[in-house]
């Protein structure tokens, strides 16, 4: 799957072996909004047709051209799946596994008549626990197919020695995810935080416990996290690589950390105690506070707060009826949806995150040519030859960090469609006569012992895919130093093959930047070109970076996402710098790529001009204002409508295409524009 691309010598892309001019613009020209001048309001621009003729569905908090292409695509997996049901196949087959799963997922019936009770005897265990000895003996028995309460513990590449992996162990415990939900005042976030505790008693309520018992088990629960949330560090403390790293040997974790009991809890589910001598522990200060509050609760706490992990890992796989309690809160009030995803759709979904990697077999097979993935390939050169290019032209870089920046770029290891091998799911035993929800408990049981065989003690896998290949998605992966580009965002709106340079190095060539541009990233330029956490940059170096990153820091928290609330920029660093990178570098590349056969004026605009469209057309979507404030607290990257009018303003290519001058709203002068790659 992954390939090491050398730079040797320019190449040009060859989409097709007609002339740029004979291909198309790879533009709808209705998606533009064209009663709006491009230098007030690019966003709405580029984006405002498509946005009145896309009004958002009411299962979606968001939804745009890159959400219309993920739902394109659950359509095509729902195909396979639908084709596999209406055939027979031997028993222990992959599709015999597939088509059993989707058919359980799908048997309202079945899932009617068995209402809550699949869940139920464990509810009800924990709920007779006399004392927390008991409680964290059913930790034990949970921990192959749950998450511990408070922490996440997991094996995955030592940073410090990409090639081994190791064990880490990392804060969590909180549902609601983000500390602010559980501390902050705003009237937003309090309303947030009493519909929480609203939709705790009710579900409670729902599975069978009195009025007063669930509010009593909603105190309990609000506290318990309310704790984790005041020791938990915030998503743009989480950024930073070196301060989440501490590695201690198993007798000084045992030491500082007697109440948590990890080691017990890690040799139940299937890890033994001698992959566990050294772990690396991300947040210390949050395990310290993690174990004082297990040292000081009451059995009855810690007894409510388990029942309430059961109830939302179980919730999906149970009766439409729970399913939609649950969706009153995490769908309505959460995100701005109006209502919920077809039982199809959320079963397709629920197989995949079992079985993705089957069903991207079967998908690539069926989905997927070679050709596009050998465009790919060539499409990846040239953008490692920009951004080397670009590299050597920074004059704010000594040429002792440009030659280890380039000997990075030169190791990138390439991932483009699907993997070379396939994780044998042998193993895997889907059971009929069980519940969805035991078949599912199964699959975890299942993905846990995989993991812990594969990973435990072991080196790292280099061919291991983070992502199945229909993933409408991309993703750099720092200890390996990878970018990876699944099937399943290699094709419209990002990539097209009847269409000309400008729209491909716009739409596909920006995604490549991007991620090419997370390995010199905020937190990506920490890794060398193995993907050891390692000081390369020299200080003065290291301090030039961080003074002009501060610049896209200060515009985007300076940003109104709504009147009452600011962007972070901070926390949106990471992405927004990898934004800034890919439109340079594939800007750079598609000018170097069209110098012998420029692509010409085509829907009355220029190359440019498409160019821009091309990458604003990715963003343009709509969006609710529970689900605006849900992902500016959540989600590292801008929303789409600032990774157009937010990122734009600080390229000057895009200020010579659209005649941007001095007085426009967008225009940024020069000395405060963004100045990295």
């Amino acid at each position: 799957m992954k390939r090491i691309i050398p730079i040797f010598a320019f190449c040009s892309l060859a989409m097709t072996g007609m002339a740029q001019n004979d291909l198309g613009s790879g533009l709808n020209t209705g998606d533009l909004d064209k009663s709006v001048r491009p230098q007030d309001d690019f966003y709405q621009y580029a984006c405002g047709g498509w946005m009145q003729s896309h009004h958002l569905p009411a299962a979606y908090s968001r939804y745009g051209s890159f959400d219309k292409l993920g739902e394109d695509n659950v359509k095509r997996i729902n195909g396979i799946l639908n084709e596999l049901k209406t055939n027979e196949y031997a028993e222990g087959t992959t599709e015999r596994k597939l088509s059993d799963l989707y058919k359980l997922a799908t048997d309202e019936q079945r899932r009617a008549n068995d209402g809550v009770s699949p869940i139920m005897p464990m509810l009800n265990r924990i709920q007779a626990a006399k004392d927390i000895k008991s409680l964290i003996a059913l930790q034990m028995e949970m921990t192959s197919y749950t998450s511990n309460e408070f922490y996440a513990l997991y094996f995955g590449a030592d940073r410090k020695n990409s090639s081994q992996n190791i064990a880490n162990v990392y804060q969590g415990g909180l549902i609601l995810r983000q500390k602010e939900y559980y501390l902050d005042n705003d009237s937003s976030t309090a309303d947030i935080r009493e519909a929480y505790k609203a939709h705790i008693v009710n579900m409670f309520k729902f599975f069978g416990f009195s009025e007063d018992a669930s509010c009593k088990k909603m105190q309990n629960i609000i506290r318990l996290e309310t704790e984790l949330a005041k020791v938990s560090r915030t998503n743009s403390e989480l950024r930073d690589p070196e301060s989440n790293y501490h590695k201690m040997t198993l007798k000084e974790f045992n030491a500082r950390y007697p109440h948590l009991y990890m080691e017990q809890i890690a040799n139940a589910g299937g890890v033994e105690s001698k992959y566990l001598q050294e772990v690396v522990v991300g947040q210390p200060e949050f395990l310290d506070g993690a174990d004082k509050l297990m040292a000081t609760l009451k059995t009855e706490e810690l007894r409510d707060y388990m029942q309430w992990r059961q109830i939302l890992s179980a919730v999906g796989y149970l009766n439409e009826d729970a399913i939609a309690a649950n969706f009153e809160f995490f769908g309505k009030k959460m995100s701005g949806r109006k209502e919920d995803h077809p039982l199809w759709k959320r079963a397709t979904s629920q197989v995949e995150s079992q079985m993705g990697e089957a069903l991207g077999k079967i998908y690539t097979d069926k989905y997927f040519p070679e050709s596009s993935k050998t465009r790919m390939v060539q499409l990846v050169k040239n953008l490692q030859i920009s951004l080397g290019e670009r590299i050597q032209a920074q004059t704010w870089m000594s040429e002792e960090t440009k030659k280890n920046a380039m000997d990075k770029l030169n190791s990138f290891y390439v991932k483009i469609g699907y993997p070379d091998k396939w994780t044998d799911m042998s193993k895997l035993v889907i059971d009929t006569k069980k519940s969805y929800y035991e078949n599912i408990i199964e699959c975890k049981k299942f993905w846990n012992a995989y993991e812990i065989s594969k990973k435990a003690g072991k080196p790292v896998d280099k061919d291991e895919w983070h992502m199945t290949p229909q993933t409408v998605n991309a993703y750099y992966n720092p200890t390996t130093n990878e970018i990876c580009f699944p099937a399943g965002i290699l094709q419209p709106p990002f990539f097209d093959a009847t269409a000309d340079d400008a729209f491909n190095y716009g739409a596909i060539g920006v995604v490549i930047g991007h991620e090419m541009t997370h390995g010199f990233d905020d937190s990506g330029r920490h890794y060398d070109k193995d993907g050891n956490m390692n000081e390369w940059w020299t200080k003065e170096d290291a301090a030039n970076f961080t003074k002009r990153a501060d610049v896209c820091v200060n515009f985007f928290s300076n940003i109104k996402v709504l009147p009452d609330l600011n962007a972070n920029g901070k926390f949106t660093l990471g992405e927004n710098l990898a934004d800034h990178g890919g439109l340079m570098v594939s800007f750079n590349a598609f000018k170097n790529a069209t110098k012998s056969s420029p692509c010409g004026n085509k829907d009355g605009l220029t190359a440019e001009q498409r160019f821009f469209l091309a990458y604003s057309g990715v963003w343009a979507g709509n969006i609710t204002e529970a689900e605006i404030r849900n992902r500016t607290k959540s989600d590292p990257h801008s929303l789409g409508r600032w990774r157009v009018n937010g990122t734009l303003p600080h390229i000057d290519a895009w200020y010579e295409a659209f005649d941007v001058k001095e007085g426009d709203p967008l225009f940024v002068p020069k000395a405060e524009r963004l100045d990295l790659w």
